[in-house]
């Protein structure tokens, strides 16, 4: 994954998670994923993402992956 792709996905978690009025304790909790992986996720130096966990989030925000993935 490029460096932009992890920079413009950790903007896209960020967003929904405020969209939503999610803390990342919050998010962790419904992705079923512990909150220091949303802390790296959202960092200055995001770290690589495996589709599990991708779809776990997308499924934490009630949306399909494609949607969830929709960073631009």
């Amino acid at each position: 994954m490029s460096t932009n792709t992890k920079h413009r996905l950790a903007l896209r978690i960020r967003e929904l998670r405020k969209k939503y009025g999610y803390t990342q304790e919050k998010l962790a909790e419904l992705a079923d994923i512990d909150y220091k992986h949303i802390q790296l996720l959202e960092g200055k130096h995001p770290s690589n993402t495996r589709i599990d966990t991708l779809e776990k989030l997308a499924k934490a925000f009630k949306m399909s992956l494609s949607e969830f993935l929709n960073i631009e």
